[in-house]
């Protein structure tokens, strides 16, 4: 008899997803009944090299999965997945709520910018809501952030930054009561390596723009570049070049969709010596050129 436990827990994007990741954006936002009625309500244990999820569960069960802990949840209550977090669900045919999911680049921000306000993102837990009105303006920017994702506006972006800002808040201030590292049982701690990986993704974070050797990462990780793939592919499923070149495709897409810099420009300001490099390196990784895809943006922003 087989036993799941010993079988590799998966690495996606958004789960079932193996695309890059869907949007420019560095969120994403959908109703839980959205993604998980394509699985019959159960998402098997997996895991996200560079994702933060924040579930809101208006109503409904589910049966949670985390880090190896099990748990069967009545709504509404919050639950708080960081990055590398094994992870599964089952839910009921009833559930009612939205999953807000974070790039690791738009986490690193709001810990920059919150400091101990963002710790909540990095430790797995659910939290209960009563029905307080600390829960009930959980629930509002949780709503505010679904309205504002599906129809974009003038200022979407500063409007989902200054909510998923609150969101955090919210959340902290959710979390302090009960302590981040009270009695009760949590999920296990994460070994060695997934701390190592976190902060390969923050070296990248500080420093894609000079597109580093995977030699210069590694010796300011204090390993060998032999080491830092064999991490990489082992917890992330990726190179480490291939991390690197993820978060230059992000952000090139992003500057296509939301500024008016030439393609030259954008080149330049992700460290390619040359536009036809950049075009190449775009091409190769999307199907699309750099204008193609600007083009394909445009014509189905009036859309999203």
């Amino acid at each position: 008899m087989s036993h799941p436990a010993q079988a590799p827990v998966p690495v996606f994007k958004l789960y079932g997803e193996t695309r890059h990741w869907p949007t420019p954006d560095l969120l994403h936002c959908e109703s839980i009944p959205e993604r998980s009625r394509l699985h019959d309500w159960h998402i098997r244990p997996h895991r996200h090299a560079d994702l933060v999820h924040v579930l809101h569960i208006a109503s409904g069960q589910v049966k949670l999965e985390l880090e190896g802990t099990q748990q069967e949840l009545q709504g509404p209550l919050v639950i708080v997945v960081p990055a590398m977090t094994i992870h599964g669900f089952r839910f009921s045919q009833d559930i009612e709520g939205h999953i807000v999911t974070l790039a690791q680049p738009l986490a690193e921000q709001l810990g920059q910018r919150l400091e101990e306000q963002a710790r909540v993102l990095r430790h797995a837990d659910y939290h209960p809501l009563t029905q307080s009105p600390q829960a009930r303006r959980l629930a509002a920017l949780v709503e505010q952030i679904d309205a504002e994702y599906r129809q974009p506006a003038p200022g979407r972006d500063r409007m989902l930054s200054a909510l998923v800002q609150a969101l955090a808040v919210a959340l902290s201030r959710l979390a302090e009561p009960h302590g981040l590292h009270d009695s009760s049982p949590r999920p296990r701690q994460r070994d060695r390596g997934h701390e190592h990986l976190t902060n390969f993704q923050a070296l990248i974070e500080a420093q894609y723009r000079q597109q580093p050797s995977v030699e210069r990462f590694a010796e300011q990780l204090g390993m060998s570049s032999a080491h830092l793939n064999a991490l990489c592919r082992r917890l992330a499923d990726r190179s480490a070049l291939q991390l690197l070149h993820e978060r230059l495709l992000l952000e090139a897409k992003r500057q296509l969709t939301y500024t008016n810099m030439t393609i030259s420009q954008v080149a330049d300001s992700l460290g390619f010596s040359e536009p036809a490099y950049f075009t190449r390196f775009f091409k190769r990784n999307t199907g699309l050129s750099p204008k193609a895809f600007r083009l394909r943006q445009s014509l189905d922003e009036p859309a999203r």
